[in-house]
């Protein structure tokens, strides 16, 4: 009898567990389809719905197509790829090379630098003072400002840091006795040895320059230089649609406005919704190996 009432009860939890997944990954996956469902609706019959929406109200690709065709989201775009590609490359070198360098045993104030490092997570000089850095290193209106400030995250660097520590030292002992230095061993050993974490830095870092904005907010002026999440607010917070809707009546502005929101949307987050699959296989593996220290 308590057998049975053991495995009914164990059912009953699963089955619980299940539905509150389930209500959970609904709650979290709807605003998502709504705003798909949202740009590829018709604007007037959009604008009239009420209530949930679980399909496309009509069907129009016009909003996509004005999106597409704006040169300052195509701009957005190509300088958002440069500052995603160059940016994610110069932080995955220079975390590697301190990552390696500071996991050593016996390095020279190895613990003094770590302190250093660490103690700029809780405390940093704000932002006039990184502003009058940036402006008398001669970085402001330019590309570089947004891809040398942020060469190295501190909390990325401690991850890498503790994986490196966990690769076997008679790796690094067998390659030194075949006379390897230490530029040898970080590239052929080290990083081949430890991909899933370099796939997680890479996931990091890229979805971190994806989404910046305020840096460019506060370094550019030149609208050339804008990256895409900079164009995407101006266009949600102040309704910056009037060079997509220029051929519009004032009537037909008010109702495309909405849907060319929600296009730009999904224009922007598309490219990291692809890109996620596949790196989500190593993103587990690579986060607990750089933080749990056997």
């Amino acid at each position: 009898m308590n057998g049975i009432l053991t495995r009914t009860g164990g059912k009953a939890f699963d089955a619980l567990n299940v539905l509150l997944m389930l209500a959970l990954m609904a709650v979290t996956l709807y605003p998502f389809l709504y705003v798909v469902f949202a740009s590829l609706s018709e604007p007037a019959e959009l604008v009239q719905h009420r209530g949930l929406l679980a399909w496309p109200v009509g069907f129009s690709l016009e909003s996509y197509r004005l999106v597409l065709s704006n040169p300052a989201i195509m701009s957005g775009y190509l300088n958002t790829l440069l500052y995603v590609g160059a940016g994610t490359a110069l932080n995955l070198i220079m975390t590697s090379l301190a990552a390696y360098g500071l996991s050593r045993r016996g390095v020279l104030l190895g613990s003094k630098i770590m302190f250093a490092i660490v103690f700029t997570m809780f405390f940093s000089g704000g932002l006039i003072p990184a502003y009058l850095n940036i402006r008398n290193l001669n970085l402001l209106d330019s590309p570089l400002v947004m891809i040398l400030p942020s060469a190295i995250s501190t909390w990325n660097l401690l991850i890498m840091r503790t994986s490196f520590q966990q690769v076997p030292a008679a790796l690094e002992e067998s390659a030194r006795i075949d006379g390897a230095n230490d530029f040898t061993i970080l590239f052929r050993i080290f990083i081949p040895v430890s991909l899933p974490i370099m796939a997680v830095m890479t996931l990091f870092y890229g979805v971190s320059h994806w989404n910046s904005y305020l840096d460019a907010m506060i370094y550019l002026r030149d609208r050339d230089l804008y990256p895409l999440q900079l164009i995407l607010q101006e266009i949600l917070i102040t309704t910056s649609t009037e060079s997509m809707t220029s051929s519009f009546s004032d009537y037909d502005k008010g109702l495309i406005q909405e849907t060319i929101k929600y296009a730009t949307i999904i224009v922007a987050t598309l490219p990291i919704l692809l890109l996620y699959p596949f790196l989500q296989r190593y993103f587990v593996k690579g986060v607990m190996l750089g933080s749990i220290k056997e």
